[in-house]
């Protein structure tokens, strides 16, 4: 519509309407900042794994192997959230705010390249399922349940969400969104 047509009312309504959707850069600075937080996090537990286990006077033989696994597993799995965080802060930024030049400099790096909200979904999903199977496996070194059905149960609901994907994906070959 023509901004001739339109009443004063209407054009400051809709100009703030518009405007109000700078309010998703806080949230785009808050996962910047999550993500950092838990890439710190996740690099301090493996430093300290290996501090604790191969630079103490510990002799090396005597080391438990599945706790070492555990730490890095660990690590890997806060890694993958904070992929998760950032995915989500450049996506929200891409889709409210503007497209990220630089980025798009870099024609090699399309991960962090989001069309629309499906896109977005899309992509935190796939790691989300991934953060899961790492947490299955660490799940599965440190024995936290209590009987073997608990850990089918938590397979079953992981297969489940990968088979949903798998369903959500099956019109594309390659899992990425056709352009209309």
């Amino acid at each position: 519509m023509n901004s001739e047509k339109q009443s004063f009312v209407e054009r400051v309504f809709e100009g703030g309407l518009w405007g109000s959707r700078y309010v998703v850069v806080l949230a785009v600075v808050c996962s910047a900042i999550s993500a950092s937080s838990l890439f710190f996090i996740g690099s301090w537990e493996i430093f300290h794994s290996i501090k604790e286990h191969f630079f103490s006077d510990n002799d090396l033989s005597a080391i438990d192997h599945k706790d070492i696994l555990r730490h890095m597993i660990g690590a890997i799995d806060l890694y993958l959230i904070g992929v998760v965080l950032l995915i989500f802060s450049f996506g929200i930024y891409e889709l409210f705010i503007s497209k990220i030049d630089i980025a798009r400099k870099n024609t090699d790096v399309t991960i962090l390249e989001v069309e629309n909200i499906d896109e977005l979904k899309q992509k935190i999903i796939k790691v989300i399922i991934m953060v899961l199977i790492v947490s299955f496996f660490e799940r599965i070194l440190t024995m936290e349940y209590n009987s073997p059905l608990e850990m089918m149960y938590f397979a079953i609901s992981i297969f489940a969400l990968s088979f949903g994907v798998y369903i959500l994906n099956k019109n594309t070959s390659d899992g990425t969104f056709r352009k209309k």
